[in-house]
């Protein structure tokens, strides 16, 4: 950088004497024309070099005023020389300045030069930034595509694998012990693994805590797998950071292709997937993509996006299962159960979709849209026929929600149902988890008035002792009880379940009634009320209010 500007400077001199010669060699004829005395030849001379001065202030503003009094002289020389006028000082002048010209040629050379070689440089550097990442020394993202790209595009009858590699943990690593020792850690990871792979092999860095390798040229499909098992193997074995000793687990996923054809974002994407699936299987292991689970993903995928998009434009919608009086089957109440209008399934049963919606985190916003329905529409049919109950189902974490009392009020205050008209329903399973919480939330919404039934009763107590423990009001008989009490040829453990209800105060419902036979066992056993296919099968609001219209006639013309 020094020799470059001792260079430009040199330049810089020797141009501005070039214009100060042209200037005199202008005012040459002028001075040979004067009285011969110094004095007189001078004059014009140092007027020329002052005008060359003032010239060379304004010429970084205006380049063309460097080269216009060189111009000049060269055509006033040469017409002088012609007519035999050019004085011998002006030709020595003439020769100073093609001297001069070479060595600003050969000083703009060695600048030039000297540029060439820093931009060279410069250029080498860029590159080596574009395609190399800054903390590890390894490639990047760019590299590893471009890399990846060209070995795919080619035929070949060997193989080329990808292998992505996550630091399991190492988020938590870096929050505990902070950047310093994170960015240690990659970098020792980094050596671990570019020291495990062949020499023609690609290693890179994708992003963070993520690394991907490349291995072009297998001959068989266990290389690769044999290349994760043994990086995974290497990043395992404990290391010191920052004077910290610790060490971390690794998963990887393995992606394999034949022949050329693939993109890279198709492979890395498989990849990812089996990544994944270590990840699911525990961490710090390696899995190969299958396309089998690769398929039962995708559908998985597809059928969170559908939930979601379901919910957005309103295809959810509630249907009720009449919850008849044994004395006489007449609906007393109903049970609100979603459903899903999917625009090209049909009509979808909750078992098909309430699992996925609960872990993607829906159900509380699922169960609050319900309740508020299903009220709505209690209320509706409750101007007709008083007294009609309305029982809606509560998941595991709506229960868990801690705005649950405070909703359920609102929903009551909204719709203006009255709240001793609904009953909320929950599984054992659901209660148990929590038996305290569970009491407490409970005891809460029994304080606004409303019922509490616990479902698929006599399936989920390890003790009695719970049962107790809950503020229940209504149990719901499990349908396996009541479907098992033709064929075994007795009613012994309905009428047990019978009796603890009893016993507790509770009033009964059996569930899942699908015949005459087991209508009677339960009228036999003094089941008051119970619900299944044999009385009705879910169905919209109209069609319950026309069944209840067809009950009121029939009750009219009894």
């Amino acid at each position: 950088m020094a020799r470059k500007a001792l260079l430009d400077r040199m330049r810089r001199v020797v141009d501005d004497g070039v214009v100060l010669a042209s200037l005199v060699l202008l005012v040459w004829p002028a001075a040979d024309a004067a009285d011969g005395t110094w004095t007189t030849r001078l004059v014009p001379v140092a007027a020329a070099l002052c005008l060359g001065l003032a010239m060379l202030l304004v010429a970084p503003e205006r380049p063309v005023l460097r080269f216009a009094p060189t111009a000049a002289a060269l055509a006033v020389s040469g017409i002088r020389h012609l007519q035999g006028e050019l004085a011998r000082g002006a030709v020595w002048l003439l020769l100073a300045m093609a001297v001069a010209v070479l060595i600003r040629r050969w000083i703009g050379a060695g600048s030039d030069t000297a540029l060439m070689r820093e931009m060279t440089t410069q250029r080498a550097l860029l590159a080596r930034q574009a395609y190399r990442d800054p903390l590890t020394g390894l490639g990047n993202r760019k590299m590893f595509l471009e890399r990846a790209e060209h070995e795919l595009s080619e035929a070949s009858r060997t193989m080329t694998a990808v292998i992505v590699v996550d630091l399991d943990g190492f988020r938590e690593l870096n929050d505990t012990h902070g950047h310093e020792v994170g960015d240690e850690l990659l970098r020792a990871a980094a050596d671990r693994l570019a020291a495990n792979v062949r020499a023609n092999d690609v290693v890179a860095r994708l992003d963070s805590d993520e690394f991907v390798v490349l291995l072009p040229g297998l001959e068989d499909e266990q290389a690769a797998v044999a290349v994760a098992d043994r990086v995974l193997t290497e990043l395992h074995r404990p290391l010191e950071v920052a004077g910290i000793k610790m060490t971390v687990r690794a998963s990887a996923g393995v992606a394999i292709t034949a022949g050329g054809g693939e993109t890279v974002d198709h492979v890395l994407r498989e990849a990812d997937q089996a990544l994944h699936r270590a990840k699911l299987d525990g961490g710090g292991t390696a899995r190969r993509f299958d396309p089998e689970l690769f398929a039962l993903e995708e559908q998985r995928r597809k059928a969170e996006g559908d939930i979601i998009r379901a919910l957005d434009l309103g295809e959810f919608e509630v249907h009720y299962q009449p919850i008849v009086d044994l004395d006489g089957e007449h609906t007393v109440g109903v049970e609100a159960l979603i459903r899903w209008q999917h625009p090209e399934k049909g009509l979808v049963p909750p078992g098909l979709f309430l699992e996925l919606a609960e872990q993607l985190g829906l159900l509380p916003r699922l169960g609050g849209w319900v309740l508020e329905e299903a009220c709505r529409q209690a209320v509706n049919w409750q101007r007709q026929f008083p007294g009609f109950e309305m029982n809606v189902n509560l998941s595991a974490s709506q229960l868990s929600n801690p705005n649950l009392v405070a909703e359920v009020r609102a929903v009551l205050e909204r719709t203006g149902l009255e709240p001793e008209h609904l009953v909320l329903e929950l599984t054992e399973s659901v209660a148990l988890v929590d038996l305290e919480e569970s009491a407490r939330i409970l005891s809460e919404l029994k304080d606004l008035g409303v019922r509490i039934a616990l479902d698929d009763f006599g399936t989920g107590f390890s003790s009695l002792s719970h049962l107790s423990a809950l503020p229940v009001d209504v149990v719901k008989i499990d349908r396996s009880f009541v479907q098992a009490m033709p064929e075994s040829g007795g009613a012994s453990v309905a009428e047990a379940v019978l009796h603890i209800a009893r016993t507790f105060n509770l009033a009964p419902v059996a569930e899942g009634v699908e015949d005459a036979a087991q209508a009677e066992w339960l009228r036999d056993l003094a089941c008051s009320r119970a619900q299944g296919y044999h009385f009705a099968k879910p169905m919209p609001a109209l069609d319950v209010t026309e069944l209840l219209d067809k009950q009121a006639d029939r009750d009219i013309c009894a």
